[in-house]
């Protein structure tokens, strides 16, 4: 197994230095527990319930199902769409990093994303393209409209859910 590299952020961009050693191997994990029990519908008709929880820290929990496609709850988070508005925050949180240090106020920031299931280039489903629409209000100084787009480009670069996916990321600042 190949040794796992570190990942290093400029303090700069950190809003808690990270306390790990230079030696650890990993920056940081995160861990969420999963739980489904078969309570009703059928294995023999796939009509079971797939209706299952998520559990975060802090005690959090969250209906999670398959997307109503797949027989999933219309109610509940579906993981196509928690990648979505995974790939959502980390590009929000990145970018409110990124502009603090630039010296921008931002005051609020919004972002309709849109995840797409579709056969990929080996002919297997996947999310194959994430559109984020930020739109972003500053307070003070305002950025330029390169400015602006250079922030979402540093922002999406240095996103750790970015980096980690093949899907295509389009950023379409509002």
């Amino acid at each position: 197994m190949a040794e796992a590299t570190r990942l290093r952020m400029p303090v700069a961009m950190r809003a808690n230095p990270c306390p790990l050693s230079p030696e650890d191997p990993i920056m940081s994990e995160h861990h969420t527990r999963i739980a489904w029990q078969h309570s009703a519908g059928s294995f023999a008709d796939k009509s079971f319930s797939r209706d299952h929880r998520w559990h975060f820290k802090g005690g959090q929990s969250l209906l999670a199902s398959s997307a109503p496609g797949f027989q999933g709850n219309a109610d509940a988070v579906d993981p196509e769409d928690a990648f979505t508005a995974s790939l959502a925050a980390c590009h929000m949180l990145t970018f409110l990093a990124i502009a603090a240090v630039k010296g921008y106020e931002v005051a609020s920031y919004q972002d309709e994303a849109i995840g797409t299931l579709d056969k990929n280039a080996e002919g297997r489903m996947a999310m194959t393209r994430v559109l984020l629409r930020p739109r972003v209000v500053f307070n003070g100084r305002q950025p330029s409209a390169e400015e602006l787009q250079g922030l979402h480009e540093r922002a999406h670069k240095a996103c750790f859910i970015g980096q980690s996916i093949k899907s295509e990321v389009v950023i379409e600042a509002q």
